[in-house]
């Protein structure tokens, strides 16, 4: 019996060594991250304020959503462009007929269009509008700060990463956004882009002969702006206020992004920049073919986890929030932080975070299902 229990010790002494090493930081992710997401959501399914009063089912999420009939089939939309892409890239690789393939890929994503039209419309009409709409606007923010972080990061490290005098100056320079408070640079912002015609943003447009702007009061929408197209809804596209607000997201993050691809950059080996301009590349293909394929891990690392963020993003569009913007600045956080303190709804701004978890998680899994052939990890 002896020998059988110092030969179990033996064989798994060194797992029990590391689940004991992993244990401390398990208790601490369970206890302020797991354990919160599923007490929101035993809290969203009652009619909580100060304290439990009842037990509501799906009723928060109904009210949220509206009919179910039309919010199962938007996700049935959502889950069919997964499967249009997957029929596009992966599936029947071994028949010959590969143009019906296609098209059967795009008779889907436009049929997955339709059922998300729909399904949106009429969530629209029978849910809570303004969390819908702040939805929208949540994904505007996201969709622009990632997109132009990303590229200004990446052209600003691959400027640093060329031999230039004050290299540490400059790294140092535009990472000073990213550690400066965000309520504290927000408010300077405000200032400075205020509706006063002195403001310091007016005043720069008038020295150059344009006429003053209310950047953070101003409710146009970039359809508007671009082509006079009164639009409503997700292809309206940002407000003016709001691309004010996208202004400061890129301000305060693309420092970030660019010091950690200028990292990256440092990890390419050199002999491989040597070999293609031996070969006669010139810098543009070398980019193209070395430096974004053997970076691509970092930048889908900075595109999901600067997705994610910036969905949860509070703190400055709170601060740069004006009255006459309207709900134009409402995003997601803003909607669950006046559902929980302006109405004291916690079960109800429990649901709404319940369905921006969700909604999280899908499109996380949504990028890697789109872009894990694309990221060259060798």
């Amino acid at each position: 019996m002896l020998k059988i229990i110092n030969k179990w010790r033996h064989k798994y002494n060194s797992q029990i060594n590391g689940y004991f090493l992993i244990l401390p930081s398990f208790i601490l992710i369970s206890l302020f991250g797991i354990f919160p997401i599923f007490y929101s959501l035993f809290i969203s399914l009652h009619k909580w304020r100060v304290r439990k009063v009842e037990f509501r089912g799906f009723a928060n999420y109904e009210k949220l959503l509206g009919d179910p009939l039309y919010a199962l089939i938007f996700f049935i939309g959502l889950c069919l462009i997964l499967l249009s892409y997957w029929f596009w890239k992966d599936s029947f690789k071994k028949i010959t007929n590969r143009i019906l393939i296609k098209i059967s890929s795009i008779i889907i994503l436009l049929f997955a269009f339709y059922l998300i039209d729909v399904g949106w419309n009429q969530i629209m009409q029978t849910g809570d509008d303004r969390y819908l709409n702040s939805l929208i606007h949540s994904a505007y923010y996201s969709f622009f700060v990632v997109s132009i972080e990303i590229i200004l990061g990446l052209l600003i490290a691959y400027a640093l990463f060329q031999k230039i005098k004050g290299k540490q100056f400059f790294q140092m320079f535009i990472f000073m956004p990213y550690i400066t408070p965000a309520v504290m640079a927000s408010t300077v912002f405000l200032i400075i882009f205020s509706n006063r015609e002195t403001s310091f943003a007016n005043n720069i447009i008038h020295f150059f002969g344009g006429s003053p702007q209310q950047f953070l009061a101003d409710t146009r929408t970039l359809s508007e702006i671009l082509f006079g197209l009164k639009l409503e809804g997700l292809w309206a596209g940002p407000s003016v206020a709001m691309m004010t607000v996208i202004f400061f997201g890129v301000w305060n993050h693309t420092g970030y992004y660019a010091v950690i691809l200028l990292a990256g950059l440092g990890g390419i080996p050199k002999n491989l920049y040597e070999a293609a301009a031996i070969d006669g590349a010139g810098t543009v293909y070398m980019f193209r073919k070395i430096t974004i394929p053997l970076l691509s891990p970092i930048i889908f690392f900075l595109a999901v986890s600067g997705f994610i963020l910036s969905f949860q993003a509070f703190n400055h569009i709170y601060v740069l929030r004006t009255p006459l913007a309207g709900e134009t600045l409402d995003v997601v956080s803003i909607s669950i932080f006046d559902s929980f303190y302006g109405r004291n709804k916690f079960g109800y701004a429990s649901a709404q975070a319940i369905c921006l978890f969700c909604l999280i998680i899908l499109l996380t899994i949504s990028q890697f299902l789109f872009f894990r052939r694309k990221i060259h990890y060798e």
